[in-house]
């Protein structure tokens, strides 16, 4: 990268530059790919003991005024108004031919109070859907003014009941206002990683300090793009972009537990009918996972074929699991062939690979369960 004087930075880039991160554009932003340990290192380590990522590249949201839960209805299929105080809950934007326009966390933190985490790369855009859609009916406010980290791993919990005590017993996917070392955050259990973990939001003015602060624990290490990549692709969890887009529904995309029974049933959501008909009748195509036979691995937009050579659809995401100890991937294959087991083909600079369809997610999720 010749210039990145046009990428908008977050607040930790100067102590991104002093950890010796290399940086890359993503998003607009500029961010850290990997620290001097590695990707592989970086991997292994959040695995064992506690990553530290930025995320401050996200879009952070709040939603205010009288029954908020039901306006964001009329936008996601997700089951809002049940959602419980001091919940989170994963959804997605819809558009009307059912596909997904992003993916998102949503948090209750009063009843008439919702807070949005939404995808870097789609946070203007997402801004201007909810502002349209709600304009005059709700407060809309983006919080620019907050940075975004996620502590993940095994060890995160044990970092965090040194620096918060009681936060190791905060409950999976739920949002707490406390703070951590003095400094006030709004913290919630998840991640993007298959691991325990928390997410973060602080104060820009704080978020150096706080890095600095969780970065001093020895559990913890500064982890960059390329491990939170393959930590996030061994867990089976969608990359917004690559593995589910305008194109793909939530059925589709094999995340259609996130629409509850009332929500299935009434619909009220962009494009609820082709997905209510999915959902009853089944979809054409299905993401699933894709193990390739030996050590080479099959990147995004690699063909999937049959075992004759007949075009079947594409990798969305791949590459080397260091956990799963090989090459791992994801991508859309005819409902028929979605079956564990089901041999294809890869093809891979012009060679036909084996392969076959694998279950999610390769590493199993290690979510605290209380």
């Amino acid at each position: 990268m010749s210039d990145d004087s046009a990428l908008l930075t977050t607040p930790l880039d100067a102590l991104h530059r002093e950890l010796g991160a290399k940086m890359v554009p993503f998003a607009g932003y500029a961010m850290p790919v990997q620290y001097p340990l590695g990707v592989l290192g970086e991997h292994l380590h959040t695995r064992a003991g506690a990553g530290l990522f930025d995320v401050s590249h996200m879009g952070q949201i709040t939603i205010e005024g009288d029954g908020v839960a039901l306006l964001l209805e009329s936008l996601v299929p997700g089951d809002i108004q049940g959602l419980g105080l001091g919940r989170t809950r994963y959804s997605v934007f819809t558009n009307d031919q059912g596909g997904i326009l992003d993916d998102l966390m949503i948090s209750k933190l009063a009843d008439d109070k919702l807070f949005l985490v939404v995808n870097a790369a789609c946070k203007d855009a997402d801004f201007a859907h909810l502002s349209q859609a709600l304009s005059g009916k709700a407060k809309l406010s983006r919080l620019d003014d907050r940075a975004l980290l996620a502590l993940q791993g095994p060890q995160a919990a044990t970092v965090m009941a040194r620096l918060a005590p009681g936060a190791e017993a905060q409950g999976f996917m739920s949002i707490r206002e406390y703070p951590i070392a003095d400094i006030p955050c709004l913290v919630t259990r998840s991640g993007y990683t298959g691991e325990d973990g928390y997410e973060i939001s602080v104060a820009n003015a704080d978020a150096e300090k706080l890095a600095r602060t969780l970065l001093a624990q020895p559990e913890v290490k500064p982890i960059g793009l390329g491990a939170r990549d393959s930590l996030r692709l061994e867990a089976g969890l969608c990359l917004y972009g690559s593995d589910i887009d305008t194109t793909t529904s939530p059925v589709e995309g094999r995340i259609a537990w996130i629409i509850g029974k009332r929500r299935r049933e009434q619909g009220g959501f962009p494009g609820a009918a082709i997905i209510q008909k999915q959902l009853t009748e089944g979809a054409s195509r299905l993401r699933v996972g894709i193990k390739p036979v030996g050590r080479a691995p099959a990147r995004a937009h690699t063909e999937i074929t049959d075992v004759d050579g007949t075009p079947l659809g594409e990798i969305t995401s791949g590459g080397f699991g260091p956990s799963a100890d090989g090459p791992v991937a994801m991508g859309y294959v005819p409902a028929g062939f979605a079956v564990p087991g089901m041999p294809v083909k890869l093809i891979v600079r012009g060679k036909a690979l084996e392969a076959h369809v694998a279950l999610l997610p390769f590493v199993p999720h290690s979510y605290y369960k209380g």
